[in-house]
C-alpha cells in the first residue's frame, strides 16, 4: 500500500494519493512540539490550531499509512459523554419534533459564519398517533443552529406547515418524502449555486404492498429548501418505484454520505445477497459523479466477522451484526467512520446497539483497528440514551477537543412506539482516537530476560515531487527530557537523508496536539527526494510514557 504526496504549488498545497486517488490536501503534520537537536529554543504551541480534514492524517491506528511497527501496540479510546446531554431534545406537545428527534443527521460548521448547523428528523406526536395520517408523512427534515455547537437554537422558519401553523424549524422539501435517514454536504465551490448543499435521504418507496428504503437525493442553495433531483411525483410522501434512483431493491441509506477522488459515495444497510454471502446486516455503497444519477451496482463495505457464519432464513434479527451503515469523516487522505454493532437477539425486547469504529483508505472498504472495539457503548437503562444509538455524520474539532454527535433509539421498545430520540456528544482530547505506546509485553519475566529492542514505526511513501518545502507535525502525549521521539526522513527505499536523520534527527520533547518538527531549527524543509518516508523511534529512559497519536501534513 502506498500513501503518496505532493505539491501542486508555491503556496505548498500538496496531494496525497492514496488507493481511491488524488484528494487535494495541505501540509504534512504531526501534533507534538518538537525540537531539532541542534536547536536550542523551544518552540511554544500555536494559539489557534490549523483545520486538520485540509491536511494529511496518519493516524495511530491507520495500518496502511502507517504499516511498519516494532515494539509497539495500539491502545483505543473510547469517547465521555458531554455533560449537557442532550444538547438537542424533543419539543413540547404540539411542536413538529414532539415524538421523535431521531438524530440520523448531521452536523456541519459553516467556514464562513462559524456558526454549526444540524439537520435532522423529527416527527409530531399528533401527527405520529393519528391513524388518519399517511405512516411517511409525519417524517420531516427539522434545522437546528448553535454558535458554539452545545446550545442549539430551533429557528423560526416559517417555511412548511406543521399542526396547522408555520411556526416551527421545519425545511422546505419539494416535494415532500417522508425521511428516515439523512446526511448533508456542503460543498461551497459547486459552480453551481443552487447544489452547494446535498442531502441524501432514506425515504420508502411502496412494492407489492411492502413499503421498502430507497434514496432521494436533494440539493439546496441555503440549506433550508430543497429541490429532488428525481422527477417523482409522491404518493402519500413516499416515491413511485418507477422513480426509484438506485435499483428498486430494500436498500436503507444514508447512514453515511461523503465525496472522494470526485466522486460521491452512500453507505447504507442492506441485507440482501451479495456475491459473497453474509449473515443479516452489512453496510453497502452506491456511487455517483454527479449526484443525480447513481451506480445500479454496489460494493460491500464492511462486514463484522461474526457475519462470515451463517445463521439461516428467518433469523434476520439474531447475531451479531451492522446497523445502518457507515457516517463518515472524511479526512482528505483517510476516512474515519462510526457504524452501529447490532446485538441481535430472537426478541426485540433484548435487543440493543452500540457504536464501532472503522477505518478506510479507499472509500469502499472499511475495516476495523481493533476487532469487535466498542467505540462508543449505549446509555445505561434510565438514562437518555439507554437501549441503542444512532451514528450521525457530526465530526469537530474544537478547541483541544473532538466532538462525535450521536443519536439515541432503544429497539427494545420497537414494538410500542414511544417517544424517541435526542442529539448527544461524544468527546475525546482533539484527535486522540488512539495512541501508539511501547509494548514491554516481549522483554519476558522472571529468569528470562529479552535484550533491549527498538521501537519505532515506518510510515508509507510520501510523494513531494515538486514541493518547494515541506512541513511536518505530530500529536502526542507524555513525552519530557527523557521521554521523547526522533523523527528522521529516509528516502523511499529506506535510506535515511544524512542531514535529517542520525544526529540531525528532530526530537520531540514536549507533548501537544499541533507541533512542528524542526530539523536543525527549521520547520520547512528542502531538496527532498521526489518520494520519503518518516521513520519516528520511541526513546529515553521513559518512553513507556509516550502516547503517540497523529502525523499531519499540509
Amino acid at each position: 500500500m502506498k500513501l503518496a504526496l505532493r505539491c501542486d504549488n508555491a503556496a505548498g498545497l500538496m496531494r496525497l494519493r492514496g488507493m481511491a486517488g488524488a484528494i487535494t490536501c495541505g501540509i504534512l503534520f504531526v501534533t507534538i512540539v518538537v525540537e531539532a537537536r541542534a536547536c536550542a529554543h523551544e518552540v511554544s504551541a500555536p494559539s489557534e490550531y490549523f483545520d486538520e480534514t485540509k491536511a494529511i492524517t496518519l493516524f495511530a491506528f491507520d495500518d496502511v499509512s502507517i504499516p511498519f511497527t516494532q515494539n509497539l501496540k495500539l491502545k483505543m479510546h473510547s469517547p465521555e459523554r458531554h455533560s449537557a446531554n442532550p444538547v438537542l431534545q424533543r419539543g413540547p406537545d404540539g411542536s413538529c419534533d414532539s415524538w421523535a428527534v431521531q438524530f440520523y443527521g448531521s452536523v456541519i460548521c459553516d467556514p464562513d459564519s462559524g456558526r454549526f448547523r444540524m439537520w435532522y428528523v423529527a416527527v409530531s406526536k399528533e401527527e405520529r398517533l393519528n391513524s388518519a395520517t399517511p405512516r411517511s408523512v409525519p417524517w420531516r427534515v427539522a434545522y437546528a443552529e448553535s454558535d458554539d455547537g452545545i446550545s442549539w437554537t430551533k429557528p423560526n422558519l416559517g417555511l412548511v406547515e406543521s399542526g396547522g401553523n408555520t411556526n416551527n424549524n421545519l425545511v422546505k422539501l419539494d416535494p415532500h418524502i417522508g425521511v428516515l435517514n439523512l446526511k448533508v454536504l456542503h460543498e461551497p465551490d459547486d459552480p453551481n449555486p443552487d447544489q452547494r448543499y446535498k442531502m441524501g435521504a432514506h425515504v420508502w418507496f411502496s412494492k407489492n404492498d411492502v413499503r421498502l428504503g430507497t434514496l432521494a437525493p436533494y440539493v439546496s442553495a441555503d440549506g433550508l429548501t430543497w429541490k429532488l433531483l428525481a422527477a417523482a411525483k409522491p404518493v402519500d410522501a413516499e416515491m413511485p418505484e418507477s422513480s426509484t434512483v438506485i435499483p428498486p431493491l430494500h436498500f436503507e441509506p444514508v447512514g453515511g454520505l461523503y465525496k472522494w477522488d470526485g466522486l460521491y459515495y452512500l453507505s447504507g444497510q442492506n441485507a440482501i445477497s451479495a456475491a459473497r454471502l453474509y449473515h443479516g446486516r452489512v453496510s453497502r455503497t452506491f456511487v455517483s459523479a454527479d449526484f443525480a444519477n447513481w451506480s445500479q451496482s454496489s460494493a460491500i463495505q464492511f462486514v463484522r466477522s461474526p457475519q462470515h457464519h451463517l445463521l439461516g432464513p428467518g433469523k434476520s434479527r439474531i447475531g451479531e451484526q451492522t446497523h445502518e451503515g457507515i457516517s463518515v469523516w472524511n479526512r482528505g487522505n483517510v476516512l474515519v467512520g462510526i457504524s452501529g454493532m447490532w446485538h441481535g437477539t430472537p426478541e426485540w425486547k433484548d435487543l440493543t446497539i452500540d457504536l464501532g469504529f472503522v477505518v478506510s483508505n479507499d472509500a469502499v472498504h472499511f475495516r476495523e483497528p481493533v476487532h469487535e472495539h466498542i467505540f462508543l457503548k449505549r446509555g445505561k437503562d434510565d438514562e437518555w440514551d439507554q437501549g441503542g444509538l444512532l451514528q450521525a455524520q457530526g465530526f469537530e474539532n474544537v478547541g483541544d477537543e473532538t466532538r462525535i454527535y450521536y443519536g439515541a433509539w432503544d429497539p427494545r421498545a420497537w414494538q410500542n412506539s414511544p417517544p424517541r430520540g435526542g442529539v448527544g456528544i461524544a468527546t475525546l482530547p482533539r484527535d486522540r482516537f488512539a495512541d501508539l505506546v511501547v509494548d514491554e509485553t516481549t522483554k519476558g519475566s522472571g529468569d528470562y530476560q529479552m535484550p533491549e529492542t527498538v521501537s519505532e514505526f515506518i510510515t508509507s511513501s510520501i510523494d513531494v515531487k515538486g514541493n518547494d518545502s515541506s512541513r511536518f507535525y505530530i500529536n502526542a502525549d507524555g513525552l519530557s527530557e527523557n521521554a521523547e521521539l526522533r523523527i528522521e526522513i529516509l528516502d523511499h527505499t529506506l535510506k535515511p537523508i544524512p542531514a535529517l536523520s542520525g544526529d540531525n534527527a528532530a526530537m520531540v520533547r514536549r507533548s501537544g496536539f499541533q507541533t512542528p518538527v524542526l530539523w536543525n531549527g527549521q520547520d520547512r524543509i528542502r531538496d527532498l527526494p521526489e518520494r520519503v518516508r518518516l521513520k519516528v523511534t520511541f526513546v529515553g529512559t521513559r518512553k513507556t510514557d509516550i502516547r503517540f497519536s497523529a502525523i499531519y501534513g499540509r
